[in-house]
């Protein structure tokens, strides 16, 4: 059987789930290892959970909620307070909102009465199911022969499913869609080159590796169709945090009319925050910029600035696609029926 004979739920060559639940320990991925080794970590405190998503041992908005889910169902297990548990795990990165949604809901369920490993089992279980109708209905937006540019990593590294935007691509690879992936590097941590190419070509989709800096370019000579990320945390207003690079992107498309998509499950909209000036961004440490896969690229005290992440404003953002859907401007008041909240 071939890679476009395949459907969106069977994997062949197999990418590793990011983390998973084994008796009283979360075992994660280490994706800072990737893609020169399989490592994986035995987290049995919330302190050791808590160190692998600030260090990006495991990453990506639906991940780490999942993660900060399975850490307080550890501080369930092993009796530690799971306010403190909370509030430690939730600082761990403070601008992707599915992480704090996670851990409040399982701190919910907790006192409650309800059984906080379960809770923590069925957020990975609805991202699984989330990732697969976003999908679907991504994958309706991306033309036969599609040339795709892409940034960060959205796949089954960082979901407890196929993937948010790459989970797009992927279901339109097996619908025999033949789509191109154009894959950005994604300085300074380098999350496309490093995850987004291994899951590809574990996949098999046709895909491209190009510096960061000549998406524009590709642009400019046709040769990209559409553009889809992921995301971090959506606005109220439909503003969009994403990794740093993600805005560049995005003025790029418009101005050379090329759609500009964002792909993320219902809980990475924040209603709370109003606009992307009041998204917290994340400053990173800056040897991350210092280097790249380890080796020094500038001088050892040259200053930095490394934020994690950018906003695209919502009027560069062709449309948002959810589990639940596609929405496309006036966002704040389509945005809010479809998490069903009320005035």
């Amino acid at each position: 059987m071939g890679a476009g004979d395949l459907t969106p739920g069977t994997l062949a060559p197999p990418v590793p789930r990011p983390l998973v639940w084994e008796e009283g320990c979360v075992r994660i991925l280490d994706q800072t290892r990737l893609q020169g080794e399989e490592a994986w970590l035995e987290c049995r405190t919330v302190a050791s959970v808590a160190d692998a998503i600030r260090r990006l041992a495991v990453r990506g908005a639906p991940a780490i909620g999942i993660a900060g889910a399975y850490g307080v169902a550890l501080a369930a297990h092993t009796g530690e307070p799971l306010d403190a548990a909370a509030r430690e795990l939730v600082a761990t990165r403070p601008t992707a909102a599915n992480l704090r949604w996670a851990v409040e809901r399982v701190v919910r369920a907790a006192a409650a009465g309800r059984d906080a490993l379960a809770e923590a089992r069925a957020v990975e279980r609805e991202d699984e199911q989330a990732c697969e109708a976003i999908g679907e209905y991504g994958a309706a937006l991306v033309p036969e022969r599609a040339n795709v540019l892409t940034h960060c990593n959205t796949g089954m590294l960082c979901t407890g499913g196929i993937g948010t935007a790459q989970g797009v691509i992927w279901t339109a690879h097996a619908q025999g869609k033949r789509v191109h992936v154009w894959v950005d590097e994604t300085r300074p941590v380098l999350q496309g080159a490093r995850l987004t190419a291994w899951e590809l070509q574990r996949l098999g989709v046709p895909m491209t590796h190009v510096a960061d800096g000549a998406a524009a370019s590709l642009m400019s000579r046709g040769l990209v169709d559409l553009v889809i990320t992921g995301a971090d945390r959506i606005a109220a207003n439909g503003d969009v945090a994403n990794k740093v690079g993600t805005y560049g992107l995005a003025v790029s498309a418009a101005h050379h009319r090329v759609p500009f998509y964002v792909a993320a499950p219902t809980s990475t909209i924040d209603l709370a925050t109003t606009a992307g000036d009041d998204i917290p961004i994340e400053e990173r440490e800056p040897d991350e910029v210092r280097s790249a896969a380890g080796a020094p690229v500038a001088p050892p005290d040259v200053p930095v600035a490394n934020p994690a992440f950018d906003v695209t404003p919502s009027s560069l953002v062709t449309a948002i696609v959810t589990e639940r859907g596609v929405v496309r401007a006036p966002y704040p008041d389509r945005l809010r029926a479809l998490t069903g909240a009320t005035a």
